[in-house]
This record gives structure tokens, sequence and C-alpha cells, in this order.
């Protein structure tokens, strides 16, 4: 078992820095440790990681990339040791009033990791914590009801449980083509800061990333969209392959032709 951590857990990019923001990062989505082990880190995923901006440009570099595989390691062969290694090293005056944004790749992808971050959250009640997230079942059921003091989070389109988001009463974010769609679309964008998406005004829009291949992908269409549309082809995929297992075929009717009522 894993006891101790001997590397900073909590990082800033310049970004970040500038906005007194740290960062706790997973491998995203799916993929291998080097001992073998598959994982996947967003279990509720869907049109999102065909154009995740964690699986491109630095996110692959080896060391970057190590270095997130080290911390998923941490914290599926000792959660425990995982949880006390956060707390003490949030202990710091540092993180007095700072923000930590748990995830810019990953997500929340167990229960059991989810409560470990509460956890975290209750004891460290001097720092501010908050998440993007498509774990929206699990939410419902263990944040929500009593959610930290300390915590904000906002659930994010492109997901497999976006039928369940009602703007109205969820705080929600979306990706969109650019700017320009955000404001026609009457949403608020969080390109000025990434805190917006959490305590600035709502619904959130996220301009999407200047990345050639993945802006092909979206082809124009918000997250959602994308998502619905994708959801709806596969719900017709299903009822066809339905009806066409309820129907009788040609050979079933002829047998039934030839059977005799008593």
């Amino acid at each position: 078992m894993r006891t101790e951590v001997t590397v900073t857990l909590l990082r800033q990019n310049r970004e970040l820095k500038r906005l007194d923001i740290w960062n706790w990062s997973l491998p995203a989505f799916a993929g291998k440790l080097p001992d073998g082990r598959n994982y996947n880190t967003c279990p509720s995923a869907g049109i999102c990681a065909q154009a995740c901006y964690a699986r491109n440009g630095t996110y692959l570099f080896p060391n970057v990339k190590a270095r997130h595989q080290e911390n998923l390691r941490f914290v599926l062969d000792d959660l425990p040791g995982w949880k006390r290694a956060m707390i003490d090293e949030l202990a710091h005056k540092k993180f007095i009033d700072a923000w930590v944004r748990i995830h810019d790749s990953g997500d929340f992808f167990s229960r059991d990791y989810l409560s470990a971050w509460l956890e975290v959250m209750r004891v460290r009640l001097r720092t501010r914590f908050y998440a993007y997230t498509k774990e929206v079942s699990v939410f419902r059921e263990l944040v929500e009801p009593d959610p930290p003091p300390n915590f904000w989070w906002v659930y994010s389109y492109g997901g497999t449980q976006d039928a369940s988001l009602d703007p109205a009463v969820d705080r929600v974010a979306d990706v969109f083509p650019d700017e320009e769609s955000i404001e026609a679309a009457g949403w608020h964008s969080q390109e000025e800061s990434d805190l917006l998406a959490v305590i600035g005004p709502a619904p959130v829009g996220i301009p999407a990333n200047n990345i050639a291949h993945f802006k092909a992908k979206q082809a124009g269409r918000r997250w959602s969209r994308w998502q619905a549309g994708v959801d709806a082809a596969r719900a017709e995929r299903r009822a066809r392959a339905s009806t066409a297992a309820s129907t009788p075929t040609a050979v079933d009717d002829q047998a039934g032709a030839g059977r005799r009522t008593p």
C-alpha cells in the first residue's frame, strides 16, 4: 500500500496562477496504466471524448501524461493515503482563500473517490473548490442534498447523462463553436475567467478550443445538440432492432400457415 506522496499534488499553470487557482488532474478519459491496468476516469463521457482538449497538445507530453497517471495510481492504490496527503497539503497558508479546480482532465469516476473529495473539502473549509462534471446521477445523490459550503460545480453537456439536465434548475455549461454563438444563444461566456463557470451568470457558454480536427468534428454545433443527435440516432437504431426482433419472418409465417387449430 502506498502511504506517502513525494511530489506536490496541486499544480498551477500561468493562467491559473493569474487567478490564484490550483489544479488537480487525472488522465483524460480511458487508457492503460504502465502496470497494465485499464482505466476510465470519465465514465459518463459522450461526444466530449471526441473533442476533449485534454486529449491533445501538452496533455500528451510523456512527462505530463506520466504525472497524471501517477495521480490516478495514488487514488486507486491508496485512497485513504491520498486523502490524508491532500488534506495535509491544503493546510499550507497559500491555500487559504485560494481556489482549487478539481480536474482540468478526468472526472469523479467512482462514488468512493467523490466521497473522499467531499471529506477533503469539509476539513479544509478555508479553501474554495470547484469542478465541471458529467457525473450527474452520483452528484444528485451524494452532493446536492448536502454540499460542502466551499464547493461550487457546474454540469457540463456532452455526456451520456445530458438528458437528465434542466438549465432552468441546474447550473449547466455548454461548448459552443465560438463567442458569437454564445452571445446569440443568450448564454454567458466564461472566457474571461474559468471561475465564471461556477460563480458568474448562468447558463454558461464555453467557446471551443481552436484545435482544427476537434472543431471539424464539432461541425458548428453546440455540444448539447451534438450529443442529442447521437442519442437520437442510437435510440432509433435500438427501436429498429427491437422491431426487427419482434416481427415474424417469412419462415415463421409459412410454418404458422401449415398449423391447424384443434
